[in-house]
């Protein structure tokens, strides 16, 4: 066996050494954690521990792989007794062994996301409920964070008393529990749930495995719910040999059901916890270190810590404040390029990171122009994305219903009751006459054995015709694509879901409304067809690089565990990051700058944080500020630049700087907001203090107090069914109640 101190600092030797009773390891971004768990379950077989009794739990296969792999290198032999799995693995190994226990054979199935929407829609027609006005995933998102917060059915409808689409909820939640019961099935979300009921339902089970591991350790421990929170304290309940590892800096899964409380309140729940800090971080550089814990220290739900590093002293941030978002995109793919010819950072060593996935498109496309190769991680080529893909089909029939792929893709998107029979009816009838799908379509009553299904294909056709009607009074492209989402009811149905995933998609269709409003601006003879060309040739074109020397492309939530040598994080303005609507709430807005924090920790050597004075958003182009995250950094660790774009912004409202000033000196002028030599006037507000309001989201509340924060009114407002909300004036709108 290895040395097992051998380049440990001596906070992580602590946290190696501090094997009895609760521990938390509160580890820095770049602080070396995965390595003082290794060397910790090395120790713990040095002083004699049976692996056997030893148990990793962590977030991801790879993650537990990657520890697995480090034991085995470190560990002679024994190692592949010690239980390094993630949750959700460990929980099915348990649940092999006793689900009799909780009424369910043990050769139960798991049920993925398909396989519960399914059974989902089994669930709605038996309870005879419209799927129109309710959605499946809707559903399935209620039950999903029931379930994190280990409440049954019977729970939920008993605190659903008096709200009837709680209710509902409830009524649905119970029959879902029953059929999966019936098909001797778990969700995802059951196998914690249940493997939680198996522990406190049968004590004989819980002291079993209680015995087994005499050493719990849990990686990652900012990201757990309440249902693993409570699986990890059954499972040390015994000799309460737990140690826990995370980062409540780094806590950005709040939406996943992730419980910040669980990390922050670890020691009241184990008043005589051990608690150590590591803050060496072996990553970056002094002046991205000093940036990151100068925004983070803002936020009031943390644990007290500070970054510091031995590496070099390193450049400033670099600020680039831009008139457009093209000559964002456009700036970050040049430097990129010089970065690489200049042999400073290759291609692979950049990474660009977004709040939301609708960003990419612009870079994806800049990227594409130059031929610089790029991956996107966490998603998909922003052409290839289906909501992108079903209204890109409504388009190609609008233009010349020749596409028989295109036709067929949204002649059922969004369900209009026509199945695959009548389609294939249709097809064969095409064949036969020698004519396009749409063509038969529109022949509908010829159709051999069609029947009824011909209404609902010249439905179709007529809606296609309304479209193409549409066009030729005049209407732009833009006007022609929210016509075909308004009409359709695509972005409806998404809204309905109430999912995540959902508004991303929103998010997308909306930027596609953005390119489509670009294109009418830049083309000469702006027409559908034109657009439809521009982009097949951006999407289509395959001249990128297969090696992994590629710029990668991802959220600000996918970089986190990943570091780059050369950093850029794009849409630094308020209302993109932090979210607007995260911006009406204190802790929605600590999440945010959680993720900034994040953002900022991935940089190894170079960071670049770059804004747009303009933006466009679902078609209409909007004025940002710089993003007040940025704002937060001290002026020594964050330098602004000018750029010169390749082409003239197409709209400049802004005057150009005076020439006696320095590019640095305006660039902060407008990154800091308490060196503007102009009074900001702030709109005057109708409501004061005491005064009933209502919010659009949190419903009706009481202003409890108004604080003048320089650029806009801090209110605070004691919601009556929403609790107390601290938000900005400007955003959240607040409604006066006579």
């Amino acid at each position: 066996m290895t040395d097992i101190f051998e380049g440990l600092n001596e906070e992580q030797k602590k946290g190696v050494l501090a094997t009895e009773g609760p521990v938390l390891i509160l580890a820095g971004a770049g602080s070396g954690k995965t390595r003082v768990l290794t060397h910790r379950v090395a120790y713990l077989i040095q002083k004699g521990i049976s692996p056997y009794n030893i148990m990793a739990i962590t977030f991801t296969n790879k993650a537990a792989g990657e520890m697995r792999e480090r034991i085995d290198n470190m560990v002679e032999f024994g190692s592949e007794a010690i239980w390094v799995a993630t949750f959700h693995s460990s929980c099915v190994r348990i649940l092999r062994r006793f689900a009799d226990h909780i009424g369910y054979k043990t050769n139960f199935v798991i049920y993925d996301a398909d396989d519960s929407k399914t059974l989902m829609k089994h669930v709605l027609k038996k309870l005879e409920i419209d799927e129109k006005r309710y959605s499946p995933k809707m559903f399935l998102n209620a039950i999903s964070n029931a379930k994190n917060e280990l409440m049954d059915p019977e729970t939920f409808l008993q605190g659903a008393m008096g709200d009837f689409n709680e209710e509902k909820k409830g009524q649905v939640y119970r029959e879902y529990q029953e059929q999966l019961r019936s098909n001797n099935a778990f969700d995802f979300d059951d196998l914690i749930m249940k493997t939680v009921e198996l522990f406190k339902r049968d004590g004989e089970v819980l002291k079993y495995y209680q015995e087994k591991f005499h050493y719990v350790m849990v990686d990652e421990y900012q990201d757990t719910n309440t249902a693993q929170f409570e699986l990890v304290r059954l499972l040390s309940g015994g000799r309460r040999n737990l140690c826990v590892v995370g980062d409540d800096d780094q806590s950005i899964y709040k939406f996943r059901g992730a419980n910040i409380y669980n990390i922050l309140n670890f020691e009241m729940h184990y008043p005589d916890a051990t608690v150590i800090k590591l803050e060496q971080n072996y990553r970056s550089t002094k002046k991205i270190l000093a940036a990151a814990n100068d925004v983070i220290r803002n936020n009031n739900g943390r644990k007290e810590k500070t970054l510091w590093t031995e590496n070099d002293e390193g450049e400033p941030i670099s600020l680039r404040q831009f008139e457009s978002a093209f000559e964002e995109a456009e700036f970050v793919v040049d430097d990129i390029e010089r970065k690489a010819r200049k042999n400073e950072f290759s291609f692979g060593q950049s990474a660009v990171l977004y709040r939301t996935n609708a960003q990419s498109r612009l870079l994806e496309e800049c990227f594409i122009r130059e031929n610089v190769p790029y991956r996107i991680v966490g998603g998909v080529n922003f052409y290839s994305r289906k909501e992108i893909k079903d209204v890109l089909a409504y388009l190609k029939t609008i233009d010349n219903a020749v596409d028989d792929i295109a036709v067929q893709r949204i002649i059922n998107v969004p369900k209009r009751s026509i199945g695959q029979t009548t389609v294939n009816k249709a097809v064969m009838y095409a064949d036969s006459c020698g004519i396009s799908f749409y063509d038969a379509i529109c022949d509908a009553e010829n159709i051999p054995g069609i029947g009824s299904a011909a209404n609902k294909l010249k439905g179709f056709v007529l809606l296609i015709q309304s479209f193409q009607s549409f066009l030729r009074e005049g209407k732009t492209v833009p006007e022609l694509v929210k016509e075909v989402i308004e009409q359709t009811g695509y972005v409806n149905e998404l809204r309905l879901e109430g999912t995540d995933e959902a508004k991303g998609r929103i998010e997308n269709i909306e930027e596609l409304v953005s390119k489509a409003a670009t294109y009418q601006n830049d083309a000469e003879e702006p027409t559908l067809s034109g657009f439809l060309e521009e982009v097949a040739l951006v999407a289509d074109i395959d001249t990128l690089d297969t090696s992994l020397e590629r710029v990668t492309l991802m959220t600000l939530h996918s970089a986190k565990g990943l570091e780059f040598p050369n950093v850029y994080i794009t849409g630094m303005e308020d209302g993109l990051f932090p979210n607007e609507m995260c911006m009406m709430d204190e802790s929605e807005m600590e999440e945010e700058r959680r993720l900034c924090y994040v953002g900022i920790t991935r940089a190894k050597e170079h960071l670049t944080l770059t804004s747009s004075r303009m933006r466009m958003i679902r078609g209409e182009t909007r004025f940002n500020n710089i993003s007040c995250f940025v704002r937060e950094i001290d002026e020594k660790n964050i330098k602004g630049d000018t750029y010169i774009p390749k082409k003239k912004p197409l709209v400049d409202p802004f005057d150009a700087p005076p020439a006696k000033e320095s590019p640095n000196a305006e660039l902060f002028k407008r990154a800091k907001p308490k060196n503007f030599g102009t009074k900001i006037e702030k709109n005057p507000l109708d409501y004061s203090e005491g005064d009933r309001v209502k919010h659009a989201k949190f419903g009706e509340g009481t202003v409890a107090m108004i604080n003048d924060g320089g650029r806009d009114y801090e209110v605070t407002v004691d919601f009556d069914s929403a609790g107390t909300k601290k938000m900005f004036a400007s955003f959240a709108r607040l409604v006066k109640l006579n």
